[in-house]
């Protein structure tokens, strides 16, 4: 396997046909566009109601194939899997998100497959950009169209999974709708991202503290709760091979995890529910490492290391995480060369002290490969 390499498994694209249609819309979801005073476009991302600062700025960084390659570049990774960024298609009726999200995976397909290669001892040719799909998850769809989805995912060669949000059909990722796609998922092989977008309901204050504590707290909140959720309903009981990808290095689900199993156990209405113990489950996911500290990364591990006492795989914790960046949010304040949020990142997996070199490569690269199938050898 190969050394010394960095995999991206966590940076998104707008794809510039949805940023098109962004464009064209007057409510949020969309972007808003006016000639600054310098005669420049000022582009506004508006993801959510009431955004902060009057919207993110957004420019060719976040659609252009050759910016994220020369991102990447700048930054030593030799590959990416990019995925759609939210809100994905949860604005959109049924049949409109069927027939986006149809486009948007030939759209992905094309953005990878014509990307430069690179061939690698050990591990053959390898695209510099792969991706994950997306699905029509939103109410009212059928759960033929969602297949019909994945069916589509699973015959193009650069699309190595879906990208997913925490509401799923409307109910939340424990709807028993959703059952015949989580069976499609595990019978694909296809990873599932799940990623965070709503945030949670919170008392946030009346300070402007810009996205720093919806950013930091609310997503966080949100993807330990739909995960959380998902354990609870037992889908990962029936789909023991599914493959969940966390983002955010599990948000808040490691710390709370005992704290979750104590409260099962103590629950008549979940007690006798599950087939193991809620800290068993953590050993099954995989974690993304944007994490931005070694001793989180390092937490993340032992958890999931601790999954074999409660009958889990016995496996080293650095094997489920897999490096990221969230390119192209947290762009530097300042003009630099390289991105803070990166490089804290990347210094973090370095850093982590109980990890050996062998470990950090994985984390780095080889842990990337070998759940998404990379490479021709």
């Amino acid at each position: 396997m190969a050394s010394r390499l960095l995999v991206d498994i966590h940076t998104h694209v707008y794809l510039p046909r949805y940023v098109a249609f962004l464009r064209s819309r007057t409510q949020v979801p969309r972007i808003s566009s006016r000639i600054n005073s310098s005669g420049q476009e000022d582009a506004r991302l508006h993801i959510l109601p009431h955004e902060p600062s009057g919207g993110r700025p957004v420019g060719p960084q976040y659609w252009d194939r050759d910016e994220k390659l020369k991102f990447m570049n700048t930054h030593n990774i030799n590959v990416s899997v990019v995925s759609p960024a939210n809100p994905w298609l949860d604005f959109l009726d049924a049949p409109s998100a069927d027939e986006m999200a149809r486009l948007m995976n030939d759209d992905l397909e094309l953005f990878c497959s014509e990307s430069p290669t690179l061939q690698l001892t050990g591990v053959g040719t390898l695209r510099r950009l792969y991706a994950f799909g997306v699905l029509p998850l939103v109410p009212s769809i059928s759960v033929d169209s969602i297949i019909s989805s994945i069916s589509q995912i699973a015959t193009l060669p650069h699309l190595k999974g879906v990208i997913m949000g925490t509401k799923g059909v409307g109910k939340g990722l424990d709807d028993s709708a959703l059952e015949p796609v989580w069976e499609a998922l595990a019978r694909e092989k296809l990873v599932v991202f799940l990623h965070p977008h709503y945030g949670v309901e919170a008392a946030w204050g009346e300070n402007d503290n810009g996205h720093v504590l919806p950013l930091a707290l609310g997503f966080p909140f949100e993807t330990t709760t739909a995960t959380t959720r998902l354990i609870l309903s037992g889908v990962l009981d029936r789909h023991p091979d599914l493959r969940l990808l966390i983002a955010h290095s599990g948000a808040a689900l490691p710390q709370l995890s005992s704290r979750l199993a104590s409260c099962i156990h103590h629950d008549p209405a979940v007690a006798s529910r599950l087939q193991h113990d809620a800290r068993y489950y953590l050993g099954k996911l995989y974690y993304d490492a944007v994490a931005y500290g070694p001793e989180e990364l390092e937490f993340v591990g032992r958890v999931i290391e601790r999954a074999a006492r409660y009958g889990g795989p016995k496996q080293t914790g650095s094997e489920r995480i897999i490096f990221g960046t969230d390119h192209p949010f947290f762009p530097p304040l300042k003009s630099t060369d390289k991105w803070m949020s990166v490089v804290e990142n990347s210094d973090a997996i370095d850093s982590v002290a109980s990890w050996d070199e062998t470990q950090k490569n994985g984390v780095r690269a080889n842990n990337a490969i070998k759940l998404l199938g990379l490479g021709t050898t």
